[in-house]
């Protein structure tokens, strides 16, 4: 990332943007340049098709999730499934979606900034990205199969969880659950 004088700057961790502190701020029509989610589509595989058996990736903690980390969990999820199920053997959606403007007060770091950087003044901050604010016991992705891809399915949860900023379960709706 290079910043308005052409010095390279990092972005910070996602660790800074997972506790939820302060009001929401999601009116984008009232600040420029707030980037577009990186989450590409919602739901996924067949669409029409018929399942049974729904399981649904719940978090545990209040935090909010990046729209970044929402992507990779959809992705690694979506290829699991893919790979076990085929393309039509499985039903996904992802169930929240990122309004929320993350803000970052950005400072120039290195040779020259003294020259450029401004402190705390007008500290607004620009906007870097967006996160979903979730509650606890709230799911954030739905699985549909068929009941013998129950355990398929539960593996690509399970991997969706690991990229989220939250401790995860999994609950099992209809079918026999296994």
């Amino acid at each position: 990332m290079l910043s308005d004088c052409g010095v390279l700057m990092p972005r910070k961790p996602a660790r800074m943007y997972t506790r939820i502190r302060g009001q929401p701020y999601t009116r984008k029509e009232y600040m420029g340049g707030v980037p577009a989610p990186r989450i590409v589509q919602f739901d996924q595989g067949d669409l029409r098709g018929n399942f049974p058996v729904a399981l649904h990736l719940h978090v545990k903690e209040d935090c909010q999730i990046r729209h970044t980390a929402l992507e990779a969990a959809r992705i690694s999820a979506n290829r699991a499934l893919s790979k076990k199920l085929g393309a039509t053997g499985f039903y996904m959606k992802v169930r929240v979606y990122p309004h929320n403007v993350l803000r970052e007060n950005k400072l120039a770091t290195g040779a020259g900034a003294d020259r450029v950087s401004d402190g705390m003044r007008h500290a607004f901050g620009k906007a870097v990205g967006t996160a979903a604010r979730v509650k606890s016991d709230q799911p954030i992705i739905t699985v549909k199969v068929n009941p013998q891809h129950i355990d398929a399915a539960k593996e690509a949860l399970h991997r969706a969880a690991v990229k989220l900023p939250s401790p995860c379960y999994i609950v099992v709706e209809g079918g026999s659950a296994s």
